[in-house]
């Protein structure tokens, strides 16, 4: 499996929404200085995920971007599919090669494609949001000396 950086630009965007959704709207600045994302790339990223209905957008100096349903019900494979297409990643990539090697090897290939998917698609932003809260409380110390 293969993710483009289109796809795990997504992905950081989408969980940065998730973890700001309190804010309401998130300006595309915000956004791309927080997670290092070149910001004429998120932009394109982010049309893909409005075209998609996982976003909505205002424009104008208020403006920003919102995630349309609660992170827990948008999961890493909605994105994904949004980005990279109805199949991408999880679509296994063949090679040239023997015909008796590409259909000896093709049962573990759709296997590995099954996995992906089930991964992807029970994974949710609401998950991924509470992995990224629970690390950053880890890592501050509890008391201030």
């Amino acid at each position: 499996m293969q993710i483009s950086a289109k796809g795990e630009y997504a992905i950081q965007a989408m969980l940065d929404l998730a973890l700001h959704r309190e804010g309401g709207l998130t300006p595309i600045q915000e956004i791309a200085r927080r997670q290092a994302i070149p910001q004429r790339y998120l932009e394109q990223v982010l049309l893909a995920l409005k075209r998609a209905g996982l976003l909505t957008s205002k424009r104008g100096s208020a403006g920003g971007y919102h995630l349309t349903r609660p992170p827990e019900d948008i999961t890493v494979g909605d994105v994904l599919r949004a980005v990279e297409g109805a199949g991408a990643p999880f679509e296994t990539q063949r090679r040239g090669g023997r015909s008796t090697e590409r259909h000896d090897l093709a049962e573990l290939w759709d296997e590995i494609s099954s996995a992906v998917s089930k991964v992807v698609d029970q994974l949710t932003f609401g998950d991924l949001a509470a992995r990224a809260l629970a690390r950053r409380s880890a890592a501050r110390p509890m008391y201030h000396i």
